[in-house]
């Protein structure tokens, strides 16, 4: 089945025509499975200390976390290398259950290794959903409207920020956080009855189906690796298992280009092809925007500002990509590529522009002295924003089209290692900068500053990535 029908002008076409009465049931599915991964990426992370509280294993807390997101890399890997003639609506049918079990798993959890079987079994169906979004996207909508769509996951992804915390905190405050996953179960159901009717029974167009089992094994070793690394305090021993998986990640590329069964499209791993360049500007640009999770800690300690109003702030972060997706999604051809250098070097500037701003002990009362980090915050998220939906679609219509599912599910994938190598390596540094010792004032500066300082270095490479995509034909 080709692209569902519709009667609006594409030349027209807005991002709410994704909302038209032909699409809209297409569009709530696909940009249901989104929300779900992102918001209960944040949701969990915010009643994980009610869990801890009520069936112990504290020993294991951080596994809540790396379990869900190595989960969720293979997850959205499983999109791609599912057998021969399995179609996307069946996978999406099989990937809403797997979710649904796992959140009904973690409902009921009597101990802390029983809710990490849910949270693994909840990673992987959502990775799926959270991949099959970008892999339905050439099924469901004509080419005008891909930027359009990947706008909304990146808007759904910005909302996730706000939204799956205070949801968090809303069933953490009455300790109700077996409702925070039992109310997700019948949510879960309905969307595997629903895609069967909603969802177009689209034709399995791969001409290669085998599975690149060493790459894969290779892949989810780093993201564990890196994911543990992100959650220990011990500077020396993260810094190794940093080194660990960047090994591992070095020698899957290695195998991945020599290798006649590949898990990426042909050319993501050669520096040389431009698919491979699109791929580097994702993962550079969410590295550098996890520095983002210090700010609530710098904010608290170097300028007294309360817990509820750092949340607040932060979320400008998220403010900023919002607006700027939806700012630039009409966008095509050369201003679409000029949005993608701008929003590089804007998230570059604005990450270092923190050093100053605020990598100081200014009080939160003196507004005008403050203001400039406000700004900072919320520019980092709009250089996102500007150019994320059209590197998205740069790279569904640079791949061939036998290898499209392929490349869908390897946005998301390349997201979320983006993510997990930025949070272990933000550990890093600011651990060894002073962030505990000496702590305090002094300690909060020296972090603050060596890590805005380091984390700004990514983002010259997305810049000079970023000059070497050429502009789309509009």
């Amino acid at each position: 089945m080709s692209n569902i029908e519709h009667s609006t002008p594409l030349k027209s076409a807005t991002i709410f025509t994704l909302f038209s009465p032909r699409l809209l049931p297409a569009t709530l599915m696909l940009g249901g499975g989104v929300t779900l991964y992102a918001v209960e990426s944040y949701i969990t992370a915010t009643i994980a200390p009610s869990i801890v509280r009520d069936i112990g294993g504290l020993e294991l807390f951080s596994w809540m976390t790396t379990l869900f997101v190595a989960a969720g890399v293979l997850g959205s890997i499983t999109v791609a290398t599912r057998p021969k003639g399995v179609g996307l609506r069946a996978v999406y049918i099989a990937a809403a259950l797997t979710f649904g079990i796992g959140s009904l798993l973690c409902a009921i959890a009597p101990t802390m290794p029983v809710l990490l079987v849910g949270r693994a079994v909840q990673g992987y169906g959502s990775g799926m959903l959270s991949g099959l979004a970008y892999a339905f996207i050439r099924f469901i909508y004509p080419e005008p409207l891909w930027r359009r769509a990947s706008t909304l996951y990146a808007a759904i992804w910005g909302v996730a920020t706000v939204l799956g915390p205070t949801l968090g905190g809303l069933f953490a405050t009455g300790g109700a956080w077996r409702e925070a996953f039992i109310v997700l179960v019948p949510l879960a159901v309905l969307m595997a009855f629903s895609a069967r009717r909603l969802l177009p029974d689209v034709a399995d167009d791969r001409t290669d189906t085998r599975t690149p089992l060493v790459q894969i094994i290779l892949l989810l070793a780093a993201v564990l690796f890196v994911s543990v690394a992100g959650t220990i305090e011990h500077g020396s021993l993260k810094a190794v298992l940093i080194a660990v998986s960047i090994a591992l990640v070095a020698a899957m590329v290695l195998i991945e280009r020599k290798s006649e069964i590949r898990l990426l499209p042909y050319g993501a791993v050669m520096l040389s092809n431009p698919i491979a360049r699109l791929y580097l500007t994702i993962f550079t640009m969410m590295l550098v925007l996890t520095s983002d999770i210090y700010i609530p800690y710098f904010l608290q300690t170097l300028h007294g500002v309360t817990p509820l109003v750092s949340g607040y702030l932060v979320a400008l972060v998220a403010l900023g990509w919002t607006i700027a997706a939806f700012f630039s999604n009409s966008f095509t051809g050369r201003p679409a590529a000029i949005a993608i250098i701008a929003g590089c070097i804007l998230e570059t500037a604005a990450t270092a522009s923190l050093i100053p701003f605020l990598a100081t002990a200014t009080p939160f009362s003196e507004v005008a002295a403050f203001a400039p980090a406000v700004i900072a915050m919320f520019l980092m998220g709009f250089g996102v924003g500007l150019g994320w939906a059209h590197l998205v679609t740069r790279i569904i219509g640079t791949a061939k089209k036998a290898e499209q599912d392929k490349a869908s599910a390897a946005i998301s994938m390349t997201q979320s290692l983006g993510g997990a190598f930025g949070a272990a390596l933000t550990g890093v540094i600011v651990n060894s900068a002073g962030l505990t010792h000496p702590g305090g004032i002094a300690g909060g500066l020296s972090a603050a500053h060596w890590l805005y300082a380091l984390m700004a270095v990514p983002g010259l490479v997305a810049i000079v990535l970023s000059f070497t995509i050429k502009p789309a034909s509009a």
